[in-house]
């Protein structure tokens, strides 16, 4: 009797996180109402009751709508609107969307090793300690990567990121992430460029 055939595997949906959801509609939105550069969003208290949802899940929309670029957050002001990135964005990286997940996942790691890199030898010391110290609350992805990218000031590794952001996303909050975050950020405040890219392998793990 023949041996039966192995059935291919058909791979798990990725649910999409909810404030990954929040963050296209408010971009959306942004399209829709014609808003440009330096237009505000309103409050985040009357944004979060508007549209139903916590502010911890608003706010992580909007970290990661900065990250993008489609806004910027100011204290004291609130989330302005910043112009979309001009068209022909998309082909930075042609053909990636086609590309296994796997190779897209060490590809964006690739590139955030080079930005932790690019952070960890800002000469700025005192800039990278104030970002990135540890203030004793929980590290998320958002906000580390956030400082991270802004001590590296390097627009060509941050579109890249963005670009490949969109197939190997953010990875979920877990205890171990915040151990890998913590490295990094202590990587980059005492300025070892080496300990920060090396604290990105495995970063991403299966997100």
């Amino acid at each position: 009797m023949p041996a039966p055939r192995d059935r291919p595997q058909v791979p798990p949906l990725r649910r999409e996180r909810l404030y990954e959801t929040l963050a296209s509609h408010i971009s959306d939105f942004i399209e829709a109402q014609g808003l440009v550069g330096g237009d505000r969003l309103p409050p985040e208290r009357q944004l979060a009751a508007e549209l139903g949802v916590s502010r911890a899940t608003l706010s992580r929309a909007l970290a990661a709508l900065e990250t993008r670029g489609r806004i910027e957050v100011r204290h004291g002001v609130g989330a302005l609107v910043r112009d979309a990135a001009t068209e022909g964005a998309g082909l930075l990286l042609p053909g990636v969307d086609t590309r296994p997940r796997a190779e897209v996942v060490a590809a964006r790691e690739a590139v955030l090793a080079g930005i932790a890199r690019a952070a960890a030898v800002n000469p700025q010391g005192s800039l990278r300690l104030a970002m990135l110290a540890d203030d004793g609350r929980p590290r998320s992805f958002e906000h580390t990567w956030r400082c991270v990218r802004r001590l590296a000031g390097s627009a060509l590794l941050a579109d890249l990121d963005d670009t490949l952001a969109e197939h190997a996303p953010d990875p979920a909050a877990s205890a171990d992430l915040q151990a890998r975050l913590g490295e990094l950020a202590e990587a980059v405040v005492r300025g070892d460029a080496a300990a920060a890219a090396t604290a990105c392998v495995g970063l991403l793990g299966d997100a």
